[in-house]
């Protein structure tokens, strides 16, 4: 009997999803079982890997990690002989740069299991018309009726979302993250809508905005959040929440989002490697994506899925509605020295947010720990 235990996050998204899959995995070969744990979603994108390791066979991972992870052979290669067409196929049906995000170094460490960018959300019921632009937001923050996510992490990943937007995409050199110009641009435009929300978005992650708009007539829109696809699903949660493209702060429609998502690692130190790592490919396919996953709360990261009547018809077209800003996502640095950076530069951004830091301030803190992060 072979006994594998996992780590994921704590949502009905990252743990349904894998508890459904994983028993009809059992059910199909009954000498392999499964014991999922879940962390909270802080400690998701804070603990690190090489603690994780040695524990757990599987580990549910976001794919900043895939740097520093291939550094200390803490996961097992996915890019097997074996397994060369299977590869081939989800890279093919990837949504965005999902299934690249896990690949470094020629290798694939993670294969994405689910997929999501920086969207916007948005009550239909209280806000009829969609909104497609920076400007349309400021007004509606102006009238007290915008919810903006802006935890240190959801900050400097709005600001880089927005700095690809308008064509200037962060970490295209080691000597700052983005030019001054653009800098100074995305920061003003996002505090002309965070001077006029609470003051609880300081503190808030999507979480906690979808929440809020769906179990209250208070706020109609949130503009810049990691989507989920189960707030648009009927029954989840007391009102319904559809998600939409990214308002443009650019002139080029909904690019540039950050891609975010989560992949299936095996541990390098997983006793019973091949039969985990059948269980991966297994799970990031087409059958599992299209059928036990998507059913049970999941949110693909197969665009066979994306694709699917049923799936767009449980979720409200949650998928269909949010495609383009998927496809036009932007995929951010992943070099070891990066989460550590971001850290840093989301208290940053919060901080300027807040009203606390000028812009030039703000700006050269940023690009000093920027350059820090490739010395360490």
């Amino acid at each position: 009997m072979i006994n594998f235990k996992g780590m994921t996050w704590d949502h009905p998204r990252g743990v349904d999803p894998l508890i459904a899959a994983s028993e009809e995995y059992s059910r199909r070969n009954p000498g392999v079982s499964f014991q999922w744990e879940k962390r909270s979603l802080q400690a998701f994108g804070d603990q690190p890997l090489d603690t994780l390791a040695t524990t757990y066979d599987f580990m549910v991972i976001d794919h900043p990690h895939v740097g520093e992870a291939s550094e200390q052979n803490i996961l097992a290669s996915l890019s097997l002989p074996e397994y060369a067409d299977e590869l081939a196929d989800l890279a093919q049906n990837t949504i965005g740069p999902s299934h690249e995000s896990y690949e470094w170094n020629g290798a694939q460490w993670a294969l994405a299991i689910d997929a999501a960018a920086q969207v916007s959300a948005r009550r239909r019921d209280l806000l009829e018309e969609p909104v497609t632009k920076w400007d349309e937001v400021i007004r509606l923050a102006e009238q007290g009726k915008v919810l903006y996510p802006l935890k240190p992490v959801d900050a400097i990943d709005g600001f880089m979302s927005l700095c690809a937007n308008v064509g200037d995409p962060c970490g295209t050199t080691q000597e700052y993250l983005v030019t001054r110009k653009t800098g100074r641009f995305v920061l003003e435009q996002m505090r002309a809508v965070a001077k006029n929300v609470y003051t609880s978005c300081f503190d808030m992650n999507p979480i906690g905005a979808l929440d809020i708009l769906s179990s209250c007539d208070d706020f109609s829109y949130a503009p810049v959040l990691f989507g989920y696809v189960n707030y648009s699903q009927a029954g989840f949660r007391e009102k319904i929440v559809h998600q939409e493209n990214l308002p443009a702060l650019g002139d080029n429609g909904p690019v540039g989002s950050i891609i975010g998502g989560t992949g299936i690692s095996v541990s390098a130190k997983c006793t019973h490697k091949e039969e985990a790592i059948k269980f991966a490919y297994w799970l990031a396919g087409k059958e599992c994506q299209t059928g036990v996953y998507v059913q049970n709360n999941g949110q693909p990261g197969h665009a066979a899925a994306w694709n699917d009547d049923a799936a767009n018809e449980l979720s409200n077209d949650w998928f269909r509605n949010i495609r383009e800003t998927m496809d036009r996502s932007w995929l951010r640095p992943r070099y070891a020295g990066f989460l550590p950076f971001i850290d840093d530069a989301g208290d940053y951004v919060n901080a300027f947010l807040r009203g606390d830091m000028g812009t030039e301030e703000t700006l050269h803190l940023i690009d000093t720990a920027y350059r820090k992060s490739f010395k360490s």
